[in-house]
Order: C-alpha cells, then sequence, then structure tokens
C-alpha cells in the first residue's frame, strides 16, 4: 500500500530530523507505534471516513472532512515514523573498549561536591529531568572521549564549569 504524500509533508520531514541516534529502546517504541498506527488506527480512520462518505454531499459533509483529516494526520504520522527507524542509528550503552565515553554512556560527574548522573544520548531522547543529556549538548559534547579522573571544562554564558568525571559506566 502506497500512502499519498503532500509536497510540503515530504520536505517538512527531510528538514526536521539531523540527528538519527536512537537507544534501542526508543526505535522499539516507534516500531509499536507504527504498527499500532498501520493496523489499527488506520483501519479504524478509513472505516470511520466510509461511514461519513455515505452521507452525500462532501463539500458540506463535516464529518466526512474531519474524518479525512484525521486520516490524513494518521498517514503523515506513519510516514514520519517510516523515515525515523528507516534511518535511525542505534546507540550501544556503556563505554568503548578502552573505557571512554561515548554516545550510550552513563557518567557520573561531580561539581562543588555534588554528583550528578547523566546518560549521554541523541539529541532526540534529551529529558534533562531523567539525566539524559545530548551527544551534541556542551557538557555531552566535552564529555566524549574523556575518561574516569578526567577534569571536563564547559564554557557558559557565566563563565566556565570544570566537571570532574567519577565513573563511566
Amino acid at each position: 500500500m502506497r500512502l499519498s504524500t503532500r509536497k510540503a509533508e515530504t520536505e517538512r520531514l527531510q528538514n526536521q530530523i539531523t540527528d538519527n541516534h536512537l537507544t534501542p529502546a526508543k526505535i522499539q517504541r516507534l516500531k509499536d507505534e507504527l504498527v499500532r498506527l498501520e493496523t489499527v488506527d488506520r483501519a479504524k480512520a478509513v472505516s470511520i471516513m466510509q461511514l461519513a462518505a455515505e452521507n452525500g454531499d462532501f463539500s458540506e459533509n463535516a464529518a466526512y472532512q474531519d474524518a479525512k483529516r484525521r486520516l490524513r494526520r494518521i498517514n503523515s504520522r506513519i510516514i514520519h515514523l517510516t523515515e525515523r527507524i528507516s534511518q535511525a542509528i542505534p546507540i550501544e550503552e556503556g563505554t568503548d573498549a578502552t573505557g571512554a565515553i561515548r554516545l550510550g554512556s552513563t557518567v557520573v560527574v561531580e561539581l562543588n561536591g555534588n554528583e550528578q548522573t547523566f546518560q549521554i544520548v541523541g539529541s532526540q531522547e534529551v529529558d534533562i529531568t531523567r539525566g539524559r543529556i545530548s551527544h551534541t549538548s556542551p557538557l555531552g559534547s566535552m564529555l566524549l572521549d574523556r575518561y574516569a579522573g578526567d577534569d571536563v571544562t564547559v564554557i557558559t554564558v557565566g563563565g566556565e564549569i570544570i566537571y570532574r568525571v567519577v565513573s563511566v559506566e
């Protein structure tokens, strides 16, 4: 089955995502959502649209127009998810063979005697409340290729901040 796409939707999707690094768990969630959309939601939306189409005049049929918009949103989401999954670069957790920090590492850093734990992830999965920072963020990029015991200096608007890497997993 080929889904119709509008030129604007295709261009928007192509320009939207530049960092395709995703954890295996995120990739699986995307695949699960895609299966649900293709098997359940889309079928239901097509059915509702067909029922609304039976009411006659399409130009003044609000239920039909609404069902058509819903189907269009589902199709757009299916295209978006398919694209994200096909371009996803899985992140392996842990360090590299030498013990250096890399994408997927969990790092404990010390700042002014306080320890914080961060997981280095792709920019699509950033959640600072859960300790997930991007490898492209100022701190994340400075931590890459460092080892336990290293000092990392991050330059901010307020000045320099020096973190000490306590441990790497």
